[in-house]
């Protein structure tokens, strides 16, 4: 006779084996549809593909993202400190790759990203005796780097976020050491740049938090102002860092709408949904660092029940939302594919287990995969 313990046990594994037996069968009857089939008509669906993947060229991987989409974007290798880490030097192998795989899977591809004021060399605002560089030599500095980088991929990266995070709702223009040296036209100038560049390519200004209603209104009127001076900008991307509960869905829909009343395509760039707690305020500035407690990393060894159906819920209103204003949205990107490679899971704080995308830390599909996947049937 079974003890209490062992029936529960067995119960437990039975439970698990049935559980997996029935994934497989639905991911068998799936086949080879993925993400980008179910929305073909709708929007290209993306992911963020990191380095890691392609420099080890992990097959698994690379399958499941040739499978799923038809949109990727680099999230880290076009960035100005790895791939230009000095003036001398350019580090063009993981990019190359990247490039050979979308074209291998016919991929839309997204550069990320030309002129942003984090991840660059630490050297790139100091002139060669030491002090803070010129206006002129950055600015040279900048055409250097825009028009090598996007004259190498012309014609092969369809679209490139020109600026990203240049915007506070507090300041306006973000005071980084771009906007302290040459002033606001530096982002005038990029867009210009990349535009004399490559004609034909897709240019994007980047944000996060884009609900909120002070962003949200600068950058309107600073892509309206750029409409009138010929600034060649074509869309806007609003960064999708949910939480749970935050943000209010509805003032999002009010920025794809404003954006989109502007002229610009939109384009959804970093979407993932964080499920851990947070007491510092919502973010995705990339400087902030919080310090490790348990409290803020109760999920070790996996979602509770009602954590999970709350996540499947947050992402089926959220693509529910994509779906009503389809005729705005030219692109929704995940900021990765599988969970065990989100960056979730050291930002802010280092060290925790988060579970923010549609794929598990086995890169299988999750409940919320299929509660996105049933709004097309």
């Amino acid at each position: 006779m079974l003890n209490r313990r062992s029936f529960i046990r067995n119960s437990a594994l039975t439970a698990g084996v049935i559980s997996l037996l029935k994934s497989n069968a639905i991911a068998s009857l799936l086949g080879d549809q993925g993400l980008k089939d179910y929305f073909k008509d709708d929007f290209s669906v993306g992911t963020a593909i990191g380095t890691r993947t392609l420099f080890r060229n992990d097959t698994e991987m690379l399958d499941l993202i040739a499978r799923e989409f038809n949109a990727i974007t680099t999230e880290n290798a076009l960035k100005w400190g790895p791939v230009h880490p000095n003036e001398k030097k350019w580090n063009f192998d993981v990019p190359d790759k990247f490039i050979e795989f979308a074209q291998k899977h016919k991929m839309y591809t997204q550069g990320h990203v030309l002129v942003w004021h984090s991840q660059v060399p630490r050297d790139l605002f100091v002139a060669e005796n030491g002090t803070q560089i010129s206006k002129d030599a950055l600015l040279k500095r900048m055409e250097n780097h825009i028009s090598k980088l996007v004259n190498r991929y012309k014609g092969k990266i369809h679209s490139w976020d020109v600026i990203n995070e240049s915007i506070t709702p507090e300041d306006g223009y973000r005071k980084s050491k771009w906007f302290e040296i040459i002033g606001p036209e530096f982002m005038e100038r990029a867009f210009h740049l990349a535009h004399e560049t490559d004609p034909d390519c897709h240019l994007l200004y980047n944000d996060y938090s884009m609900d909120n209603q002070k962003r949200r209104d600068f950058v309107v009127e600073l892509v309206n102002k750029y409409k009138k001076k010929g600034v060649p900008i074509h869309g806007v991307g609003l960064q999708g860092h949910l939480n749970l509960d935050t943000p209010d869905l509805k003032e999002w829909e009010k920025s794809i709408e404003a954006i989109a009343a502007t002229g610009m395509r939109v384009h959804i760039t970093e979407l993932d949904v964080d499920v851990l707690p947070y007491d510092w305020g919502r973010t995705s500035e990339v400087s902030t660092n919080i310090e490790y407690a348990k409290t803020l990393n109760p999920y070790v060894d996996g979602l509770p029940q009602n954590i999970q159906d709350k996540f499947t819920k947050r992402y089926e209103e959220i693509f529910k939302l994509f779906l009503k204003h389809r005729d705005k949205i030219d692109r929704v990107t995940f900021w990765g594919t599988s969970d065990d490679g989100s960056w979730k899971n050291n930002f802010p704080v280092r060290g925790r287990t988060n579970y923010p995308l549609l794929f598990d830390r086995e890169h299988k599909r999750k409940d919320a995969y299929f509660a996105v996947k049933n709004l097309k049937q």
